[in-house]
């Protein structure tokens, strides 16, 4: 009977990872070919602009280094847990990437690593993924303040301050309030009980990624020859990127948010339409579907932690 029952667990797994790939795979093609803004013709011939060797190369680096400084993060805090390899946590955050390309604001990415750990551990998963992802947004607020400021938005500015420290005045009256357990007193306390060098590891490592995601935009917005001061183009790409991480989105529709959100703020600048739309479709392709595809492999390959309480004894030792 156990024996039937394994099968059973063994084909309904198969099942799942068949059901991931593909519906990650549905899902880059159908916003390829669906999105009315983009023309294909048009699309290889602006393409053709940066085919300059240096150009590729320097987009190749930056693409790499901002995936794996995220990889480079998560073995920081996932170490926390378990003694976690480069390798290893190479395979936990592509895999993770495609889990969550289908779910809102990429929750199914929490899942996806949790699987990687014994079931016990389950929480302290998601709550490292939280603080993971958490230090990327809050930089992603400040700079996006900034940039907002840059580009003259000054009462926008002004609100997202004024929010802030709403929520922050909120945080600190109501850490001692208790839900069925949980308060953010209790979750301040967890962050604090992280050692501090991993904090500091996990924050300047995000600054590296935002740096190098932002530049990205930066030399991609410069090969298409838009022509505007530095501080102005950071300052767009800042308030760009924190206006559409602030949407509820989907990772696959991520493009076609940024490229929205970008049209508005570049187009106040005079960039053209069709320049912004490209941008964000390579800066997509890049960031986002390579690494699905990469991903996709290694959910394929995928054996799960949870399947029986010896895998899980075996991850601890």
């Amino acid at each position: 009977m156990k024996a039937r029952s394994d099968k059973a667990t063994q084909f309904l797994t198969v099942l799942l990872k068949i059901l991931i790939v593909s519906a990650a795979f549905y899902v880059i093609y159908d916003r390829l070919r669906s999105d009315p803004q983009l023309s294909w013709t048009a699309f290889r011939e602006a393409l053709h602009q940066l085919s300059h060797p240096g150009i590729m190369l320097l987009l190749f680096a930056l693409t790499f280094g901002n995936r794996f400084l995220e990889i480079i993060k998560w073995q920081n805090l996932g170490s926390t847990l378990r003694p976690l390899s480069l390798g290893e946590s190479t395979k936990q955050v592509l895999a993770a990437l495609t889990a969550g390309i289908f779910t809102p604001n990429g929750i199914g990415e929490y899942a996806g690593k949790a699987f990687y750990f014994p079931k016990k551990d389950a929480g302290q998963v998601v709550f490292l993924n939280l603080i993971c992802n958490g230090i990327q947004m809050g930089l992603t607020i400040v700079f996006g303040t900034l940039g907002l400021f840059i580009l003259g938005y000054t009462p926008w500015a002004w609100g997202v301050i004024m929010l802030a420290t709403a929520m922050g005045l909120l945080f600190y009256f109501t850490q001692k309030i208790t839900l069925k357990g949980y308060s953010f007193g209790l979750l301040w306390g967890k962050i604090q009980a992280l050692p501090t060098a991993i904090h500091q590891k996990n924050t300047l490592l995000a600054v590296g990624r935002y740096l190098i995601f932002s530049h990205q935009y930066y030399f991609l917005f410069r090969a298409f020859e838009v022509h505007l001061s530095y501080a102005t183009l950071m300052g767009a790409i800042a308030a760009v990127y924190f206006m559409a991480s602030s949407l509820p989105s989907f990772q696959f529709l991520d493009f076609a948010v940024k490229g929205s959100v970008a049209l508005f703020f570049f187009g106040k600048l005079g960039v053209n339409d069709w320049t912004v739309v490209f941008i964000s479709t390579l800066m997509w392709l890049m960031n986002v579907v390579v690494p699905v595809l990469i991903g996709s492999y290694y959910i394929l390959i995928f054996k799960p932690q949870w399947t029986s309480s010896s895998s899980a004894s075996d991850s601890l030792r």
